[in-house]
């Protein structure tokens, strides 16, 4: 027969053993939300720099298209000024 301290550790032992397998399951749970929240953000993150590379090809023609019709617009000022 075993001393009754010893069956003591025994239970105190085994319900140890149950809160830390129960505590790393709580923490194995919130990291799989954490590394599902890391993947959306990562997937966030890619869809934005693709619309912005986007927004910046199409972007590029503006400063032009204004030079453009400033050297237009000076050009019939000139004709203008001319003819008179």
């Amino acid at each position: 027969m075993t001393p009754p301290e010893s069956t003591q550790v025994a239970v105190e032992l085994e319900r140890l053993r149950g809160a830390v397998d129960t505590g790393f399951a709580t923490i194995n749970g919130r990291l799989d939300v954490a590394l599902q929240r890391t993947d959306q953000t990562e997937k966030d993150i890619a869809e934005l720099t693709q619309r912005l590379a986007a927004l910046e090809r199409g972007r590029w023609p503006l400063p032009s298209l204004a030079a453009l019709v400033s050297v237009v617009a000076l050009g019939l000022a000139i004709y203008e000024a001319m003819a008179r």
